[in-house]
């Protein structure tokens, strides 16, 4: 596959399709909960690896930490709603989007 045809499938319209996006709503700093899919696929065999954000997580007095769990121990819950990537604040899309393209080597 050539690399555009990877990038092509693997984030169509700049959209990243190995993710799953959680707001809660505004209850804790780290507002926004990005979970990668497949994380198995890009060399995190067994684990569940994401990122918490605030709304500007660039920001000196901003958040934006990444985690990871071994499968065994990640219960799937985010403690909030399940949102689309484009509702995510313009620079979490932008963290979100550096990760996977390293993730997936992109």
């Amino acid at each position: 596959m050539t690399k555009q045809k990877r990038i092509n499938s693997l984030l169509p319209a700049g959209i990243p399709k190995h993710i799953r996006v959680f707001d809660n709503g505004g209850k804790t700093f780290d507002r926004y909960t990005v979970v990668y899919t497949h994380a198995d696929k890009f060399g995190f065999t067994g684990f569940t690896v994401g990122v918490g954000m605030s709304e500007n997580p660039f920001h000196p007095q901003g958040f934006g930490q990444h985690f990871e769990y071994k499968n065994s121990e990640y219960n799937g819950r985010s403690g909030g709603k399940r949102i689309t990537f484009q509702e995510l604040p313009e620079k979490c899309r932008e963290l979100v989007l550096s990760n996977y393209q390293e993730y997936w080597s992109l």
